[in-house]
């Protein structure tokens, strides 16, 4: 039997992380959850490379389509390179109703994007990359903080009753920021 051909970009080191990966996990509840969790903290730019999907579905024996699917469904695993910094905006009813959308469009301004700018899916759920790799904007369905709202995520921390003014602050603060 001869060995299945590997994703192109994938070194060897790669193929013996996510080798001992999913031997580590086989056979647990929520296996694929937390392969690809681990897969994307490993990935400099937070993502999920396709190679790395096919590998899995390779190895494990679960349809790429059903491994693409849960990669999808859950909005704390990114397909694409993403940001050093990242802002999440809730389009949640409630966030909505308190100005979630100014939000989006004052950050988007703030960071030169326009709607066609790399958008995936419709208007209601948007994950861009800035050009220069330093922020990527996306929009969840809802944080469940209805409370709070509007709720924005930056850098992974949860921020309630945002205004613009304060949320251009931060961004300009993360700007400026030391890498």
């Amino acid at each position: 039997m001869t060995e299945p051909l590997e994703g192109p970009h994938l070194t060897h080191e790669d193929r013996q992380f996510l080798d001992q990966l999913i031997q580590q996990h086989v056979g647990k509840p929520g296996m694929l959850l937390s392969v690809l969790e681990k897969i994307q903290e490993r990935q400099a730019q937070k993502y999920l490379p396709l190679e790395c999907l096919e590998h899995v579905a390779e190895r494990t024996g679960i349809p790429s389509a059903q491994i693409y699917s849960v990669a999808t469904f859950y909005s704390l695993f990114n397909l694409k390179p993403q940001g050093r910094h990242s802002v999440c905006i809730c389009r949640g009813t409630a966030c909505h109703t308190r100005g979630s959308q100014r939000l989006l469009d004052s950050v988007r301004l703030q960071m030169g994007q326009h709607l066609e700018d790399g958008d995936e899916g419709s208007a209601d759920k948007i994950s861009t990359t800035t050009a220069d790799g330093e922020f990527t904007i996306r929009t969840v369905a809802c944080f469940g903080q209805c409370a709070l709202a509007p709720v924005v995520e930056v850098d992974h921390q949860i921020r309630s009753h945002v205004n613009e003014r304060a949320l251009s602050r931060e961004i300009e603060t993360l700007r400026h920021e030391k890498h």
